[in-house]
């Protein structure tokens, strides 16, 4: 995948997430989660993505299902239970919008949320000095830039077994090449194949220790499979590699709340809010579990005010409210 892409370009606006439920049909079991995709490249200048990944997740960072899709097309998910949800759209492992999401049907009914963004270049963003290593920089022979180039075309089309001989093919001649060992965990993860997942990540970081999104997705894999504690290691190195990335901080953040690591907890999702006030609000709420449970109420209540500031449509308003009112200190 071509990784430039995001550091110098960034889906600035999330333009409109409509929501709408229809077919109503039987009591129980789980709903359809669907929407339609689109992103308006008018503004792009330079490289765009051609594929996105559409991830649906607990608030508690429990990945429910993922998708891979292309502009102008539709994400769907089967058997989606009532709850609390993030769904967040990435591009080559970096999170470019988070919406929150609460599902409490009374029937089983198909539910509709469109996602539209806007793709422009981020004129913040930081050119890559000359002096620094690409994260394309793998240096492969042109078979294997071929082969590479196969799986991507293979993975957008969800070919996953053309693409994983392709990735194999690649391994077989140079086992040293992490991006294509990253490359290759996602497929497997597709597959929902999560033993050959993790190991294709964790030889990843062995060949490479400093490239993120194997560390990254290692983390997130076992965050997945409620393997908090194993999760630490790759989240602590995703954090040391990209101290600027918010998802790697609010995941360690979590996965510290977890295994009771409370005041370790605390300072990751207040990283996680400083570097991405909005995107990250659910830490106000992971930040309010933590208050509550050691008995400061005035400080959960100040974390749940601050989270519906910033998300004042939040479905549970009034119980978070209520929260406040009785526990708030004048």
């Amino acid at each position: 995948m071509n990784t430039s892409i995001v550091s110098t370009m960034f889906a600035l606006a999330l333009l409109l997430v409509t929501s709408t439920s229809v077919t109503v049909a039987q009591n129980g079991g789980g709903h359809i989660l669907y929407g339609d995709f689109k992103v308006d490249e008018n503004r792009a200048t330079g490289a765009k993505p051609l594929s996105f990944d559409v991830i649906l997740y607990t608030t508690g960072g429990d990945v429910i299902a993922r998708q891979t899709v292309g502009n102008n097309s539709r994400y769907r998910f089967n058997e989606v239970p009532n709850g609390d949800y993030d769904l967040v759209v990435e591009v080559e492992n970096n999170e470019i919008a988070r919406i929150h999401l609460m599902l409490n049907e009374s029937f089983k009914t198909d539910i509709r949320r469109d996602i539209e963004l806007e793709w422009r270049e981020n004129p913040n963003a930081k050119k890559p000095k000359a002096s620094t290593t690409s994260a394309n920089a793998y240096q492969r022979s042109a078979t294997n830039k071929q082969r590479l180039a196969n799986a991507e075309i293979a993975i957008d089309e969800k070919k996953y077994s053309d693409a994983l001989t392709a990735l194999l093919q690649i391994l077989n001649d140079d086992g040293k090449d992490y991006e294509v060992w990253t490359e290759l965990g996602t497929v497997y993860l597709m597959q929902q194949d999560l033993g050959k997942a993790e190991g294709a990540y964790e030889r990843a970081g062995e060949v490479n220790s400093s490239f993120f999104p194997s560390f990254f997705n290692l983390g997130k894999l076992r965050m997945a499979q409620k393997r908090f504690a194993a999760a630490i290691e790759p989240l602590v190195q995703s954090v040391k590699l990209r101290p600027d990335s918010a998802p790697a901080n609010y995941l360690l953040g979590e996965a510290c709340l977890q295994i009771k690591r409370g005041s370790n907890a605390v300072n990751f999702f207040n990283e996680a809010l400083r570097l991405d006030p909005l995107g990250m609000a659910q830490a106000h709420l992971r930040l309010a579990v933590l208050y509550n449970a050691a008995g400061m109420k005035n400080k959960a209540a100040e974390e749940y005010e601050a989270f519906l500031k910033k998300k004042p449509d939040y479905p549970a308003r009034k119980v978070l409210e209520q929260y406040i009112s009785e526990n708030k200190k004048p």
